[in-house]
């Protein structure tokens, strides 16, 4: 564990991110207030990628606040669905407390509602309950999100929370990628929101280079109900992000996962292997695919999304083929994962309930045309 860690660092000392190698352009499908999309090919999420290029990435950003706020209690949250791994990370790094917004149904349990305005699914929301709870322990919340544009969804949650809790806390924004204009940027100096990032960006030209692509890339529907039998595996012990954890309890819990996800599949070598998150639920299986990775084995990790986005030929074009599915939590709602590949092994890490057979069946179904080694890993 403490050797993994060590890696880790080693490696992001040495690693200058920029817009050319944490930026592809994508085509958002049918929407109106934003038509493109950044994909970012180490995070993964849309794109297959290291999980543990991935974990520098993450590390590289808590790195950008680990001194700025030593004697602050900090709250994190990340951003559902692509910011979910990122703020658990760096809130494992700092050792900080964590939630992530979710677009779920959290049985028994009160919700402050925000919107996403660019999204496909505007729908945001925390659980009160847990914020209420931590609120007298709380100096700042930091928000983590994969790329900010205009920063209005951060503040209309800001907005919220100060209703809530008036003069009570501060507040930061933390994210890889940062394309705010200065007007923006002004905004939050005026409110003394602080903001940290990676990589600046400048999306002036995004949607004129995302207008050149066709839309002629592969478009496989797996909604199909029959059922392909692959095992799947419960283990016990889940810790839930959606609702309020500690950086550190969170890893240890991911570990005891992997620990008995190794003891049920077997020390594994020499193998190409993809590891599957789903939707929100993204931190554990990338953590479970740096384990794989670090035992010699060539692994990519991403996860299945809400996110419809137009797929392309075009060698340039981030993304090829697109799997439509039903969702793991939802069967009635479609989901999408993009460019599988053939794998020596792969392992679906979810903590969907065994209620959504059709949305399992799904993704099996959709990862069996290139595969036939698949466990699903249910964290529960």
């Amino acid at each position: 564990m403490v050797q993994i860690k060590i890696i880790y660092r080693k490696l992001v000392i040495n690693m200058k991110y920029s817009e050319q190698n944490l930026v592809k352009i994508a085509k958002r499908e049918n929407n109106k207030k934003r038509s493109y999309l950044l994909v970012n090919p180490l995070q993964g999420k849309h794109m297959p990628a290291s999980p543990i290029k991935a974990m520098q990435l993450f590390d590289s950003l808590a790195d950008k606040i680990k001194d700025r706020y030593k004697d602050e209690k900090i709250l994190f949250v990340g951003f559902a669905e692509t910011a979910t791994a990122i703020g658990a990370r760096v809130a494992i790094n700092l050792g900080d407390n964590y939630i992530q917004t979710t677009r779920e149904i959290i049985p028994d349990v009160n919700y402050m509602f925000f919107s996403e305005e660019h999204s496909h699914a505007t729908e945001q929301k925390l659980v009160k309950n847990d914020i209420d709870g931590i609120i007298k322990e709380v100096d700042r919340i930091i928000f983590i999100e994969d790329e900010i544009t205009t920063g209005k969804t951060i503040l209309n949650i800001i907005d919220i929370l100060e209703k809530q809790y008036p003069n009570k806390l501060k507040y930061g924004v933390a994210s890889l990628l940062n394309g705010m204009t200065d007007e923006h940027l002004s905004r939050y100096k005026k409110r003394k929101i602080e903001i940290q990032y990676l990589v600046k960006t400048d999306h002036s030209d995004y949607k004129k280079y995302a207008d050149k692509y066709i839309n002629d890339g592969d478009y496989i529907c797996n909604l199909s109900d029959e059922k392909i039998e692959v095992p799947i595996l419960n283990i016990e012990g889940k810790m839930d992000a959606r609702r309020l954890v500690n950086g550190k309890k969170y890893e240890e819990a991911c570990q005891r996962l992997w620990n008995k996800v190794n003891e049920k599949i077997g020390d594994i070598k020499k193998e190409k292997i993809l590891v599957v998150g789903t939707e929100e639920f993204m931190y554990p299986s990338l953590y479970i695919g740096s384990m794989l990775e670090n035992l010699e084995n060539e692994v990519k990790c991403h996860s299945t999304t809400r996110s419809p986005i137009m797929v392309s030929r075009d060698k340039e074009y981030p993304l090829h083929t697109r799997y439509e599915l039903r969702s793991l939590y939802d069967s009635e709602r479609k989901t999408f994962i993009y460019d599988i590949d053939k794998y020596d092994r792969v392992l679906v890490i979810t903590d969907s309930s065994l209620s959504e057979k059709k949305g399992i069946i799904s993704l099996v179904n959709a990862l069996n045309e290139k595969n036939e080694n698949i466990v699903v890993i249910r964290w529960c």
